[in-house]
């Protein structure tokens, strides 16, 4: 065995996408709703991998220490030197990116993206007016995590500790300043959402422990915040009404966390105006999400999204009257939706079979209307005030931009370009609970006749989440090691509808293992994968199931490789955040006091002696997710019984925002692999 520490911090979801300016309510990923794909003004944008880029960014603002200023300029001279002798992997990784911006919706010139250019991600500035790019924020464990004010004024940002996700909002102001609190009085929890509106009126979600969920308003005056929601259960701020009165909350009161009901109050005084409840109290699995109050003064329509189909489809609800109309939308998938700012039509994704495609519906009179967009992933959209569409794009082949319905590149980064991938091939398989959808990649040169190939399974997170077909550097590292890529839109996925998400329940781990099984016996039996040289690995759940995996069929695995995975299932609840103990009772049915026999049969530590293929595991100390302890205890076992196995920790949080902290795992990971079944 072998166990490391590294020095690197930051927070990131175990995955090769970056992530995009964010402001969710929620854990990422939230089974609550779907994963977003739109992002609404004043909204933070979705989790997206930006693209590589091709500008200048200007050093952080005024404020900045010479020495903090230095130190950015001096990652960022690192990223610019010659990259000639890299591998195409590490190219990948190296290849600055820029997220979608978010633009001030009383300001829309104004917008704030992410961007890893300095090597590490963090929030930037962008006046379109003058072209200028700014660098808001600086720290060593990256920021992505900010939005901004509806006059553009200031860039909110959430404060953490090296990636524990507890901390405060601070504010600074858009042309560059001091960072001061933006809700001075409340104290630091983990974030629960956040709402900016008319007149400075702020609207902060907490979630904390002992509290639970509590909502407060920030005047605008710089009086005390005051308090107009507290549940102990899982809830978060959805959005502000144009004229800053009224705001919706999602929340789990009735105990399901993976369906919210949604409730509107007065910012005034916290009394309810209005109810939407789909769950009926808790009775009903079926869900809502609050996708934003029409833009336009007076107007009291919300935005949702409703699953009383088998998918995800836009609904409007006049929160004052109480009407619902439900648009005419034929679309076979998953529909996301944002406004226009006219509020006369809606931007939709429609998200079908790992892939994505834009719509406008207009209002007046039902028209559907196609946006031009290459076959893959949309990893976000916004409709600008000029009625052009914003989205960022990307395909399993191709690396992501930022493009316009225009036709145009709307946001670039200076340095190197990430090397295209090879695409992606549909299978289906049948299993134990319906058609089992894979995508899959052969390294480059291998055709279908090719000789059985060394092959990497690699597992999503989430678990409401799906592979698409979209960009990742981390696939493609693994092909251009000789290796076949296979990804699993196992049962717990998103994107197949309500039944196939829903369908992770008590069994928890072991259903998604089933369908896993059924597609790697036809990789084998297709001729595709070498069974003795198969590698099961993934992040956060997938790192999860690939440890579960191990156990529960030794036989299967030659190599499995977890990064920041629930290893013990029962310590992981006692050391968890709040929102993520809410989602495991709703996954279990209880408590592990309440129902202790299913979070035994789901915990990789109950089958750690049959484990037989050797281990390698990344963790984060600071993990709030995933926490450090019961990966510890995992990794005890594995030393107490000599199974073959290596550890390395990192001052980090749930993965990390920095490039080279990433890079050094990846290679770290492949090393093993290698040494293990060979490319």
């Amino acid at each position: 065995m072998n166990e490391t520490t590294g020095s690197a911090s930051g927070s990131a979801p175990a995955s090769d996408a970056a992530p995009a300016v964010s402001a969710q309510p929620v854990p990422p990923a939230s089974p609550s709703a779907p994963p977003a794909a739109t992002t609404a003004p004043g909204a933070p944008a979705t989790l997206t991998a930006p693209p590589p880029a091709h500008a200048q960014e200007a050093p952080a603002g005024p404020a900045a220490s010479a020495a903090v200023t230095a130190a950015a300029a001096e990652r960022a001279a690192s990223r610019r030197e010659p990259h000639g002798r890299l591998p195409d992997w590490e190219k990948r990784y190296r290849a600055p990116r820029v997220g979608l911006p978010e633009w001030a919706e009383d300001a829309p010139e104004r917008n704030l993206y992410v961007s890893d250019v300095t090597g590490t991600f963090e929030l930037y500035a962008w006046d379109r007016r003058t072209g200028e790019r700014r660098q808001v924020t600086d720290r060593p464990n990256g920021t992505t995590d900010g939005t901004l004010s509806r006059d553009g004024e200031w860039v909110w940002w959430f404060s953490d500790t090296n990636g524990d996700e507890f901390g405060v909002w601070m504010r600074q102001p858009f042309g560059g300043g001091e960072d001061i609190p933006a809700a001075p009085g409340l104290a630091p929890s983990y974030p629960a959402g956040v709402a900016l509106g008319v007149g400075g009126v702020a609207v902060v979600g907490r979630s904390t422990d002992d509290e639970g969920t509590t909502v407060h308003v920030v005047p605008p005056d710089g009086a005390e915040p005051y308090e107009i929601y507290r549940h102990e259960e899982s809830a978060g701020v959805g959005d502000l009404s144009e004229d800053g009165t009224l705001v919706v909350v999602e929340h789990t009161e009735h105990g399901d966390a993976m369906h919210s009901a949604l409730r509107v109050l007065r910012v005034a005084d916290g009394s309810v105006v209005a109810e939407l409840d789909d769950t009926e109290g808790g009775v009903r699995e079926l869900g809502l999400d609050s996708w934003g109050f029409a833009p336009v003064p007076g107007d009291p329509r919300l935005l949702v999204g409703h699953q009383r189909s088998d998918r995800w489809l836009p609904l409007i609800w006049d929160v004052a009257s109480g009407e619902q109309t439900l648009p005419s939308i034929d679309l076979p998938g998953d529909v996301q939706a944002e406004w226009y700012p006219d509020a006369g039509a809606l931007l939709l994704v429609h998200d079908y079979h790992a892939r994505s495609e834009l719509f406008r519906y207009d209002l007046a009179d039902g028209t559907l209307t196609a946006l031009d967009t290459p076959r893959g992933s949309v990893g976000g959209a916004t409709s600008r005030p000029d009625g052009t569409v914003e989205y960022l794009w990307s395909s399993a082949e191709r690396p992501p931009a930022v493009r316009s319905t225009t036709g145009a590149v709307v946001l670039e980064a200076a340095g190197l370009r990430a090397p295209d991938s090879v695409p992606v091939e549909d299978v289906w398989v049948e299993g134990p609970g319906g058609l089992i959808h894979a995508l899959v990649q052969r390294p480059p040169g291998a055709g279908p006749d090719a000789a059985p190939l060394p092959t990497v399974f690699e597992v999503h997170g989430g678990p409401t989440w799906h592979e698409s077909d979209a960009f990742a550097a981390g696939p493609a590292a693994w092909l251009d090691h000789g290796f076949a890529v296979v990804r699993v839109n196992y049962r717990g996925s998103t994107g197949y509808g309500r039944e196939w998400t829903d369908a992770l329940k008590h069994r928890v781990g072991l259903i998604e293992l089933e369908d896993i099984t059924a597609v790697r016996t036809w990789a084998v039996e297709s001729g595709l994968a070498d069974p003795a040289r198969l590698v099961l690995t993934g992040g956060s759940w997938g790192g999860y199931l690939t440890l579960l995996g191990l156990g529960t069929r030794p036989g299967d695995w030659a190599v499995g490789i977890a990064a920041v995975p629930v290893a013990d299932y029962p310590t992981a609840y006692a050391d968890e955040m709040e929102a993520l103990k809410s989602l495991d009772r709703t996954l279990f049915g209880g408590s592990p006091a309440e129902v202790p026999e299913r979070y035994e049969a789901s915990s990789p530590l109950t089958y750690v002696q049959q484990v037989t293929a050797p281990v390698y595991i990344s963790a984060g100390m600071n993990d709030p997710r995933c926490p450090i302890r019961q990966i510890d205890n995992y990794v005890e076992r594995l030393r107490t019984l000599d199974k073959p196995h290596e550890v390395y920790r990192y001052d980090a949080g749930h993965g990390s925002l920095v490039v080279e902290e990433r890079i050094k795992q990846v290679r770290l990971e492949l090393a093993f692999a290698l040494r293990h079944v060979g490319g």
